[in-house]
């Protein structure tokens, strides 16, 4: 059975003129890196927030390991875009902070407790973080507190790791970084990871399929495999396969939200410009 079963899912806020989501239909295997782009408005951020159990689905059938989804647990983690990171506690007490552990620290076993520790600090060297264990927050860069956040994200063991946009706020070198990073992460971590994002290029480089989305209402478009081999390198970006893949979901965005193409733009501007 696959990991995550979305089966005609759909979402109607209340007032809305038109449904966020409509009859979205995707089986996510154990273990597979799925990326969701699209133009704004297609309902990826609200399917991604339906999987992790903070929205409710207006109609459909969603399961993670066979069991059906209604509120958040435990075997599902998710990562915004902003770190929302608590600035009174340091590195690896952020990273503790999880709702797997009970919040009166009496309760906690010592076994408990040597657990979570242990836990955390494998966490910081996989993220490259142990030199700043005791930094704050205040004290870090965006990437460093991004990374931060995903580990934090990670110390339940979550099955399914959810990402809207994690990197958006990020520059682009930082964001190469932590690219090569989280598919680092998926590879030692072995956790299914579904993950947001605006970037066709950031889609391609990450996931194992990219799951094209389309607005008014939202839906899936086209799904794509990427064709590159599990240890990508950025050099990869440079190939024909890539720029061709690329230029395809480009092609297909444009046609899903009925945008003119580049040509036609371009006669378009001659026309004005006589």
């Amino acid at each position: 059975m696959s990991k995550l079963h979305i089966h005609n899912v759909g979402k109607v806020f209340e007032g809305a003129p038109m449904a966020a989501l409509q009859d979205v239909s995707l089986d996510i295997e154990d273990n597979e890196f799925v990326t969701l782009v699209g133009a704004s408005g297609c309902g990826k951020s609200t399917l991604l927030r339906i999987i992790a159990g903070l929205e409710y689905r207006s109609s459909g059938e969603l399961q993670c390991d066979c069991k059906s989804i209604h509120s958040p647990g435990a075997d599902r983690a998710m990562v915004f875009q902003h770190y929302s990171l608590y600035p009174w506690l340091s590195v690896i007490d952020n990273i503790k902070f999880s709702r797997r552990l009970k919040v009166n620290r009496e309760d906690l076993s010592s076994s408990d407790v040597e657990a979570a520790s242990g836990r955390a600090d494998a966490l910081l060297n996989l993220i490259g973080l142990s030199k700043v264990a005791k930094a704050y927050p205040s004290q870090l860069s965006g990437g460093m507190q991004q990374r931060v956040a995903i580990a934090r994200a990670l110390m339940g063991r979550p099955s399914v790791l959810l990402m809207d946009e994690p990197f958006g706020a990020l520059d682009a070198q930082t964001r190469e970084v932590m690219h090569d990073l989280i598919l680092h992460i998926h590879r030692v971590e072995k956790t299914t990871i579904v993950f947001v994002t605006h970037d066709v290029e950031e889609a391609i480089y990450l996931g194992q399929r990219v799951v094209l989305m389309q607005p008014r209402p939202g839906r899936i478009h086209s799904i794509f495999p990427v064709p590159l081999p599990a240890d990508r390198t950025q050099d990869m970006k440079q190939s024909p396969v890539f720029r061709d893949l690329r230029a395809e979901i480009l092609q297909r965005i444009r046609e899903s939200t009925g945008l003119a193409t580049d040509t036609d733009m371009l006669e378009r501007l001659n026309l004005a410009a006589h």
